[in-house]
């Protein structure tokens, strides 16, 4: 079977025309301070801090295929990294017929913070599904083609949902913190995994152990392991070698897999 040719187009820094957030607990924490956005050189991305109501930003497609993904960027667990592991990646995706959902969660290691990654994060990244599902109709995706994508700590709460709770429809795990002792079943969402030959090493092999892991549990898997790259590059304009293309190699596995079949209108 063949797919349309895909091509990485050119991304502004601020992604254009997302949806009003959505959120995802009503009177949570009603007392707790706003957020606080940063802009990090030398791109002067946003990096997020200080989230109390945890919300989702929709990127809905002009011609849905009824895929969809909540995306949960990463930031160590003590802040969000929400361009070029979010928005950027979000755009793309919904140029090319998939409905995303960029991940604003609670977080677990900001400095006095109350929350935990199981608990609280976790939680965050369940309810996102959740509510994706609940929607579906509403913003044109089939329910059961719901999957997450994370990247470094999103990747860990990411691998987490996958395993523990609302087993999506597929799981795209991007340089993720690994998750200890997972409950691997031929039942866990199949996995798209992407990394750095020089990441750091839990990582860069961690990866592919894992990998591993799940071809013994019967998990249908693709790995890239590119060379020459390290942690962290997200999907930014400005990218060189076959590490850019790499969200066209999710794409194309999301349709060699039947879920970008058809168009729902």
């Amino acid at each position: 079977m063949r797919f349309p040719l895909v091509t990485l187009v050119t991304i502004p820094l601020f992604a254009a025309n997302p949806g009003a957030e959505v959120v995802l607990f009503s009177g949570l924490n009603p007392e707790a301070p706003g957020e606080n956005t940063r802009l990090a050189p030398p791109r002067n991305e946003r990096v997020v801090s200080g989230v109390h109501r945890p919300t989702i930003t929709p990127y809905l497609p002009g011609a849905p295929t009824g895929a969809a993904v909540v995306i949960a960027p990463g930031g160590g667990h003590r802040e969000l990294w929400t361009d070029h592991e979010g928005h950027n990646v979000a755009r793309w995706l919904s140029e090319h017929g998939v409905a995303a959902f960029v991940l604003k969660y609670r977080l677990a290691r900001e400095k006095d913070s109350k929350y935990t990654v199981e608990g609280d994060a976790l939680a965050d990244t369940v309810k996102a599904v959740e509510v994706v599902r609940a929607r579906a109709a509403e913003w044109t995706i089939d329910p059961a083609k719901v999957g997450i994508m994370g990247f470094s700590a999103g990747g860990e709460l990411a691998a987490l949902a996958a395993v523990h709770t609302v087993k999506p429809a597929f799981q795209a795990l991007i340089y993720p913190a690994i998750p200890k002792n997972m409950p691997l079943t031929k039942d866990t969402p199949p996995a798209f995994l992407v990394c750095g030959e020089n990441d750091r090493q839990n990582i860069s092999q961690g990866l592919p152990e894992l990998y591993l892991a799940l071809k013994k549990a019967g998990v249908s898997s693709e790995l890239h392991v590119y060379s020459g790259v390290g942690h962290g590059f997200g999907l930014r304009d400005d990218m060189k070698g076959p590490v850019k293309e790499w969200l066209i190699r999710f794409h194309e596995w999301l349709g060699a897999r039947g879920l970008l079949a058809g168009k729902l209108q």
